[in-house]
């Protein structure tokens, strides 16, 4: 058998009510028959007693005679099977798994730190118990192996200086990068009989090594970013105010004074600090 099979064992209360009136019916005749049956009957009560079992909700047991799988319980409630049956206990709950920071490279060859929080069950309580070794151990292991996997196809981060612009990233794109590690978790645990229920990044940082390198380069990008921003509005306004005064005839201004207001207007508009207006009492040309 290579499949789950899921039984329905004996009701386990009337099992309890045999028990008990075989088990103190053998003890109340033993005065009156004085014979070995009644010792017998102790005997095979006690026997019948490690039949019992119990299951809780979200929870299985998995059935075994001699080696031989015979079935799993999935029904909560309380049972008797043969005394002779090895139960395992598999929990079929929701669980959680925080892994550990892992230090690996992206897809631009840079060292990241990187860790996962996966939310995980067992479906299929025949893989789980008997198709790999230790099936919680088993889904740490892939579950790391995924992230590093995962972490080598997408790049950290854009960068607009060395013409990177990769339309899913790490830092970016939550969503696709959730989605792309559930499926190759859920690809690699299936195999445990493992359900993925979510996945996703719960720490991602660039390594201690590079990291106030990487944070100086986010930086300077993003001064640069809105220096481009500023020129750009700055040029606009200009030129509007240019347009303006000719348009009035609020002063005629030749090519040089031109050039001069121009130069005047872009350090205003793109300076740092305020302008420190200077008084002109003579003409235009002093």
């Amino acid at each position: 058998m290579k499949e789950e099979k899921i039984i329905v064992p004996a009701n386990g209360y009337l099992m309890l009510f045999l028990f008990i009136l075989l088990f103190f019916g053998s003890i109340a005749l033993i005065p009156i028959t004085e014979t070995g049956w009644s010792v017998f009957g102790i005997v095979f009560a006690l026997v019948l007693a490690f039949g019992f079992l119990m299951v809780q909700p979200n929870g299985s047991r998995v059935l075994l005679l001699f080696g031989k799988y015979v079935g799993t319980v999935k029904k909560n409630g309380f049972y008797w099977v043969n005394p002779f049956y090895t139960k395992k206990k598999i929990s079929l709950r929701a669980s959680n798994f925080d892994s550990e920071r892992l230090k690996v490279n992206d897809k631009l060859g840079n060292p990241i730190m990187i860790s996962t929080i996966l939310v995980w069950r067992v479906h299929n309580t025949y893989k789980a118990a008997f198709d790999v070794d230790n099936y919680e151990n088993f889904v740490r292991v892939q579950t790391d192996a995924a992230v590093r996997k995962l972490a080598s196809m997408y790049p950290y981060d854009n960068f607009a200086d060395e013409g990177v612009d990769e339309d899913i990233t790490l830092r970016s794109s939550v969503n696709e990068v959730s989605n792309a590690l559930e499926k190759e978790i859920d690809e690699r645990l299936s195999i445990a009989g493992i359900e993925v229920l979510e996945a996703r990044i719960g720490y991602l940082a660039y390594a201690q090594e590079i990291a106030n390198a990487m944070l100086k380069r986010q930086q300077a990008t993003a001064i640069v970013a809105a220096r481009h921003k500023i020129v750009e509005g700055a040029v606009s306004m200009v030129e509007m105010a240019i347009e303006q005064l000719s348009k009035k005839n609020v002063v005629d201004l030749d090519e040089e004074r031109k050039a001069a207001m121009v130069s005047n207007l872009m350090v205003v508009l793109c300076g740092d600090k305020d302008a420190s207006p200077v008084l002109n009492t003579g003409t235009l040309n002093h």
